[in-house]
């Protein structure tokens, strides 16, 4: 049974830093492009980052500069490391390997200003 298993949320102030992790099982996802999605209250799911199998990181306009995407295949792991959180960052992120479908439950990330 492949699961994905968020961790690393929380409430933060502005400005903070949080790193989301993201373990794998069940499959190997180290041939596959994965990415981290959010979605805050009353909006659509949005791209966040992605990341190819040959560590290429893709991301928002809104959190270009500020996170970083990286991964640990050796470990199944995916990273979200996010600086200079501000309100608009709070959401439910989500990991997930979009080409395959899979998706974790998400951790919860509130940035109070």
């Amino acid at each position: 049974q492949v699961q994905l298993a968020e961790s690393g949320g929380g409430l933060v102030k502005t400005g903070s830093f949080l790193r989301l992790s993201c373990v794998a099982a069940g499959r190997d996802f180290s041939r596959d492009t994965m990415a981290w999605f959010r979605q805050a209250p009353g909006k659509q799911r949005e791209m966040v980052a992605t990341i190819t199998s040959g560590h290429n990181g893709a991301y928002a306009d809104s959190v270009q500069g500020r996170f970083t995407i990286s991964r640990n295949k050796v470990e199944n792991t995916v990273y979200l490391d996010m600086n200079s959180l501000k309100p608009e960052d709070t959401a439910v992120y989500y990991c997930g390997a979009p080409d395959l479908g899979f998706w974790g439950q998400g951790t919860q990330v509130t940035v109070a200003s």
